[in-house]
């Protein structure tokens, strides 16, 4: 569905010295420098698909997400969308496409949502008929009937982004854009549109890519990630690949009724490990041990401290996905 290759975007930028003479000298004989916020980023989306796209600020995200919709032409490499070049022949590439930015609305402020529809129903030409069952369906999925006779303005967040979800939808589009769909949402409201996206894409194959710093919801979503920092790719791959390959740190937490526990298990000598790879909170009867599996693989760990101590209740945690993408943004540094 989508095909990303070897994608630049350069800006040019004007560059200022300080104070009056600086502003002056520049108004006459500005002086410029080409920054790439985007360098050569490349990757594949299969049809149906729900592709996490995830960076530092700064990373080049929104350029990208600007050059797949059209807005921007990229400075070399190309994108095509179902066979289509986003810069050109826009009327018919944007009836293919649905857009959501999470802190921007499509919606207008003083009319009723329902009038909203029935401005873009016009924009789009959709069929009465259709816009009708249409209207009827994602009125199932998201919930717009309590407030949909509401200007727009009158909507609290989690409202107005549901409705924004309905109106980048109307037209039934192959692909849908969401960035920042869950901004500032409270954990019912999220809940709620996470599963609306996941049973829309199951349901009519809309391939979805989710650009998003809440990753709860790249975890419960996203089949695959594509992570970008300086304008490079840096990740592309399933969460479970993502974890094998950096998720190698565990934590072992267990109670224990052995008196100085802490002393008599000395993990550090026992497995040669660096300071680096294992450390040791000891709290009252609880001690947590966080440690580096591909060192020192679980069993072997819990076979140690099960014969060394005693244990009353004993559990072991994978790292979650938000340590293992900061200790990946941290060795792309």
């Amino acid at each position: 569905m989508i095909e990303v290759k070897n994608l630049r975007k350069e800006f040019k930028k004007t560059v200022k010295e300080p104070g009056l003479r600086g502003s002056v000298k520049s108004l006459f004989h500005p002086k410029t420098e080409v920054v790439a916020a985007v360098k050569d980023i490349s990757f594949d989306i299969a049809d149906g698909e729900i592709l996490g796209f995830i960076g530092p600020n700064g990373a080049g995200k929104s350029t990208v997400i600007k050059m797949l919709t059209g807005i921007l032409t990229p400075t070399s490499g190309a994108c095509t969308i179902n066979g289509k070049n986003p810069t050109q022949n826009r009327k018919k590439y944007v009836r293919e496409i649905g857009v959501v930015f999470g802190q921007r609305t499509q919606l207008w402020w003083d009319l009723p949502l329902r009038e909203t529809y029935s401005v873009l129903k016009e924009i789009y030409e959709v069929p009465e008929e259709q816009f009708k069952e249409r209207m009827q369906f994602l009125n199932e999925v998201l919930e717009l009937e309590s407030f949909i006779t509401s200007p727009v303005r009158t909507l609290s967040l989690g409202q107005r982004m549901r409705a924004d979800i309905a109106a980048a939808l109307l037209h039934s589009p192959k692909v849908l854009f969401l960035d920042e769909p869950t901004i500032g949402l409270d954990v019912v409201v999220k809940h709620n549109i996470r599963n609306a996206i996941e049973y829309i894409n199951k349901q009519e194959k809309t391939m979805v890519i989710l650009t998003t710093h809440d990753l709860a919801d790249i975890e419960m979503l996203a089949d695959r990630i594509v992570m970008i920092d300086k304008g490079v790719n840096v990740f592309d791959g399933t969460i479970s690949k993502l974890k094998s390959k950096y998720g190698q740190i565990r934590e072992l937490n267990f109670d224990t009724s052995t008196k100085d526990a802490g002393k008599k298990l000395s993990y550090v000598t026992h497995f040669h490990m660096s300071e680096e790879d294992i450390t040791v909170t000891e709290e009252g009867s609880t001690i947590k041990v966080r440690f580096n599996s591909s060192v020192v693989p679980v069993s072997e760990l819990l076979f140690y401290t099960l014969n060394t101590v005693r244990v009353n209740d004993i559990s072991v945690k994978d790292a979650d996905i938000e340590e293992i993408i900061g200790r990946l943004y941290q060795s792309s540094l």
